[in-house]
């Protein structure tokens, strides 16, 4: 199966590689275009400088920042690919966004899969992410080969849309784990508390969770080199409130969460690791 990956970023990049390791990648592109070429001379595959480098794959699979990034996208590719090829969205975007991308491409008989991952960027260097499609099961059936380079998990959620609605659910969790983990180690750091000890004993019991794990430590020591950045935990944040506002929930977790992420954001933090987080909790 020829695969076309759009987007080299921290999770695009890693998740490309697995791809080339199964032998099917054909072409990557991305927004800035001597990274794509680098890439593509270390892999020996073709670097893309439009959507018609992409005309001969079976699927081009997205992992891009933005819904605009995604739509220019979809309306390129929809021009060159073959009727009966697929397009995996991998990014994280809104339902509506889903939807449109998903129509433009039906009118040319290309498929289309809704399918944001989960896992962060540890997630997506060992081949472990939690892909959540939306669309049509025979189409996901199609992209399967692709989507096992880099998932531990591959669940259909429904249809088109039905992908972005479960990661959205995803990054409410996610941004309220990260508000408690943040809050409580800034505590813990005030209370006098020992990391070595505490992190540990913390992990044994209920408290434990991925980003208390993952970043505990690191954000303890001062370190925030992104995993997933700030700017785009805003991003998404925005989007579900979106959703939850539309829903009629009770949003307090998401309205806390988006405030705090644009503090920090307009604090010059947005390229920092959302654990960069804890240095609003310290207060002062």
């Amino acid at each position: 199966m020829k695969t076309g990956f759009i987007g080299l970023g921290a999770m695009g990049a890693p998740m490309a590689r697995h791809v080339h390791s199964r032998g099917l990648l054909t072409a990557v592109g991305t927004r800035t275009q001597d990274k794509a070429d680098a890439f593509a001379a270390e892999l020996s595959v073709r670097a893309a400088r439009s959507a018609q480098n992409f005309a001969d794959c079976d699927l081009v699979a997205l992992c891009v920042p933005l819904d605009a990034d995604v739509l220019e996208n979809v309306a390129g590719l929809a021009d060159v690919l073959r009727p009966g090829t697929v397009v995996v969205d991998h990014s994280t975007v809104s339902v509506d966004t889903a939807r449109r991308a998903a129509a433009m491409l039906a009118t040319h008989d290309i498929g289309f899969l809704d399918a944001p991952v989960s896992g962060g960027v540890e997630g997506a260097r060992n081949g472990r992410l939690s892909v959540m499609a939306g669309g049509d099961e025979a189409v996901l059936e199609k992209a399967r080969p692709v989507l096992d380079c880099y998932a531990a998990r591959i669940a259909h959620m429904g249809g088109t849309g039905a992908g972005q609605a479960t990661k959205a659910v995803n990054q409410v969790l996610v941004a309220g784990i990260n508000e408690a983990v943040c809050e409580g180690l800034a505590l813990a750091e005030k209370l006098g508390l020992d990391p070595e000890r505490l992190l540990p004993t913390l992990m044994a019991g209920a408290a434990s969770n991925w980003f208390l794990d993952k970043r505990g430590a690191t954000m303890l020591a001062g370190e925030f080199a992104p995993g997933f950045k700030s700017l785009h935990m805003l991003k998404d944040l925005r989007i579900v409130q979106g959703m939850a506002q539309a829903a009629g929930i009770r949003a307090t977790v998401i309205d806390q969460a988006l405030a705090d992420y644009a503090e920090l954001v307009e604090r010059g933090q947005g390229e920092a690791d959302t654990s960069a987080l804890i240095q609003l909790k310290r207060g002062g």
